[in-house]
C-alpha cells in the first residue's frame, strides 16, 4: 500500500490537517535529539576539520540542561585559514560555468529536502521554534535554493549581448563575482537565513566564510554537512562558529571582498562603517530588523485582523525581524478589536515546543528575558499591560526563559517601546482617528521592513500601499500581518535602517547584489561569450 507523503508546512497552509505530521514528530523528535545532541563539532575549512579556538558548550533554551553542541569559537588563526581557503577556491569556482554551479545548488536543495525533518528539529531545539514554525523554515530553505537556481537559469547567468557600434566587433554585458563573502546569519531563522545568503553568494561564483550565530551552531554544522554532501568543492563554503569577537576578526580581514549579514541594526551599521573605512569600496548586503506596524481600519474584518496580528506579533516568540510590534486601531473599533486580540492572545500555549499543541517557545536566552522584564516595567509605568507581562514559572517553565505574550496600551507615540525594535513577544496598541495620521506615525521610525493593513475600503488600501515606508506590505492577511514572506512570492527588502541596498532577498533582484557589472567589447571577431 502506498503511504501518502506528509503535508508540507508553508505560510499558506492554514487549515491543513497536520495530525499525521505530529504523529511522526512525536517519534522523530526524541530520535533526532538523541542523535544530534552533545557532540563536539569542529569548524570546517577547506574541507577539513579545524579546532583553532575555544570550546564553547551551547544549551537549548527549551531546557538549559540539554547540551546541544560543543562548538569551536574560531580564533584569529582560524579566521586567517578560512579566508585563505575561500580565496584559493574562488578562482576555480568563479570560472565554473554557471550551469554547473546551478547543478551543484540543485543537488544541495535535494539534500536539504531529504533531511528537512532533521533540520527542522535542530531549529526547534536550538532556538525554540514551534513544530510548525521549524518545519516551515526547513521547507522555505529548500524553496529558496530552487528559486534562486531558477532565477540564474531565467537570466542565463546574467550574460547578455549588447548593441554593436561596428559590424566586426562583439559586445556583451556580464555580471561577475566579487570574491570572498563573509556570511553572518542570525539565530532567529538559523537555516533559511543562512541558506538565503549562502546561496546568493556561491551560486553567483563567489566563495564564502560562513559564521552562524553562536546560538545556532548546531544548525550551522548540519548545513555545512549538507553542503559537503551535495558535492560542492572544498573551500567554496567554510564554516567558522563563534561570537562577536570571531565576527569582528572576519569583518576586519582584508581578504574578505563582501559581507552578507542579517541581524540587528546596531551590528549591521557597525559592519557597514568598518567596511567603508578601507581604501576600496566593498559591498555590504544587510537586513537589519524592523519596527513593523499593522493598521486596523474602521472597515476591517476584525476576526481576520486579530488573527493576523497575533500570528505576526507572537510567532517565534516575537524574535523575528518581521514581527508586528505595534498595531494602530481606529477609535470606533478599538473595543471590539481589543476583545478579539486579547482573547486570541490568551489561547496561545507557551511551553516546551517538543510537545504537541505548543504554540510559543522560550526566548533565546536570559539576556532577552531581562530585556522583556525592562519593557514590561516601562509599559506598566507609562501605560497599561492588558495581557501577559510576566515571566512564567513552574514545571517546564522553570527550565528556560519562558514569558507570556504581552500586550500594552496607552503608551505615547514617542515612547521607546513604540520606536525601537524589541525582538520580543511584546505588542503595543495605539488608537487613531485618521488612517493617514496612523501611517505617518508608523513611518516615523528608523526602520522600514514590513507593514500590514486591514481594511475593506479600496481607497484606504491604496493609501496604505502608496504611503507605507516598508519593503514588505501585506493587506487583509490572516496568516500574518507583517510576516510570512515566501521565496518567489514576496521579496523581503528593508528600507531605511532595515537595509542598505534597496533590494531584498526572496525576489528577482537578490542575486545581482553579489555580482559586479562588466562590459566587454572585442574587435576583430564575433565571439558569443566574449
Amino acid at each position: 500500500m502506498t503511504v501518502a507523503p506528509l503535508p508540507r508546512v508553508t505560510h499558506a497552509g492554514a487549515g491543513t490537517d497536520f495530525t499525521r505530521l505530529h504523529d511522526f514528530l512525536d517519534r522523530e523528535i526524541a530520535a533526532v535529539t538523541s542523535k544530534l545532541a552533545g557532540i563536539r563539532r569542529p569548524n570546517r575549512i577547506g574541507g577539513e576539520d579545524d579546532v583553532g579556538g575555544e570550546i564553547v558548550r551551547s544549551c537549548s533554551p527549551i531546557d538549559r540542561d540539554l547540551i546541544l553542541v560543543e562548538q569551536v569559537a574560531a580564533d584569529a588563526g582560524a579566521v586567517e585559514r578560512a579566508v585563505g581557503a575561500a580565496r584559493a577556491a574562488q578562482a576555480g569556482w568563479s570560472r565554473t560555468p554557471w550551469p554547473e554551479r546551478v547543478t551543484h545548488l540543485k543537488r544541495l536543495a535535494e539534500v536539504l529536502d531529504a533531511r528537512k525533518y532533521e533540520f527542522a528539529i535542530a531549529c526547534l531545539l536550538e532556538v525554540g521554534k514551534s513544530r510548525l514554525e521549524a518545519l516551515g523554515e526547513a521547507e522555505k530553505a529548500v524553496d529558496l535554493v530552487r528559486y534562486y537556481a531558477a532565477e540564474m537559469e531565467r537570466n542565463e547567468g546574467y550574460e547578455r549581448p549588447m548593441a554593436r557600434a561596428l559590424a566586426h566587433e562583439a559586445t556583451s554585458n556580464v555580471l561577475r563575482p566579487v570574491g570572498v563573502f563573509a556570511v553572518l546569519s542570525p539565530f532567529s531563522d538559523p537555516l533559511s537565513s543562512s541558506v538565503n545568503m549562502l546561496t546568493g553568494a556561491i551560486l553567483t561564483g563567489n566563495t564564502a566564510v560562513y559564521k552562524p550565530s553562536q546560538s545556532a551552531a548546531l544548525t550551522g554544522a548540519l548545513l555545512m554537512q549538507a553542503i559537503e554532501e551535495a558535492g560542492l568543492p572544498a573551500g567554496v563554503v567554510n564554516l567558522m562558529c563563534g561570537g562577536d569577537e570571531t565576527g569582528r576578526l572576519l569583518i576586519a580581514h582584508r581578504g574578505v571582498a563582501g559581507v552578507a549579514f542579517t541581524g540587528s541594526r546596531a551590528a549591521g551599521m557597525e559592519i557597514f562603517r568598518r567596511f567603508a573605512a578601507g581604501s576600496v569600496a566593498r559591498p555590504v548586503i544587510a537586513e537589519m530588523g524592523g519596527k513593523n506596524p499593522a493598521y486596523v481600519a474602521a472597515t476591517a474584518d476584525l476576526d481576520v485582523a486579530a488573527e493576523g496580528v497575533v500570528r505576526s506579533a507572537f510567532g517565534m516568540s516575537g524574535q523575528t525581524c518581521g514581527a508586528c510590534s505595534k498595531v494602530y486601531v481606529h477609535a470606533s473599533k478599538r473595543a471590539p478589536f481589543m476583545k478579539r486580540l486579547v482573547g486570541r492572545t490568551r489561547t496561545i500555549k507557551v511551553g516546551d515546543v517538543r510537545e504537541r499543541g505548543i504554540d510559543m517557545g522560550p526566548l533565546i536566552d536570559e539576556r532577552a528575558a531581562a530585556r522583556f522584564g525592562d519593557a514590561v516595567l516601562e509599559a506598566r509605568r507609562d501605560g497599561y499591560v492588558v495581557a501577559g507581562g510576566e515571566r512564567l514559572a513552574g514545571g517546564p517553565w522553570d527550565r528556560g526563559p519562558y514569558v507570556a505574550p504581552t500586550i500594552a496600551t496607552a503608551l505615547a507615540a514617542q515612547h521607546r517601546i513604540n520606536k525601537q525594535e524589541l525582538f520580543l513577544p511584546f505588542l503595543s496598541v495605539i488608537e487613531f482617528g485618521r488612517l493617514e495620521d496612523a501611517i505617518s506615525d508608523g513611518n516615523a521610525v528608523d526602520y522600514g521592513l514590513a507593514a500590514g493593513c486591514y481594511s475593506r475600503d479600496e481607497r484606504e488600501l491604496q493609501l496604505f500601499l502608496d504611503t507605507a515606508e516598508a519593503g514588505v506590505l501585506f493587506a487583509n492577511r490572516a496568516a500574518g500581518a507583517t510576516t510570512g514572506a515566501w521565496p518567489g512570492q514576496q521579496s523581503v527588502c528593508g528600507w531605511k535602517g532595515s537595509g542598505v541596498t534597496g533590494k531584498g532577498g526572496f525576489g528577482a533582484y537578490y542575486l545581482p547584489q553579489f555580482l559586479r557589472e562588466q562590459s566587454r567589447t572585442v574587435l576583430g571577431g564575433a565571439w558569443p561569450n566574449c
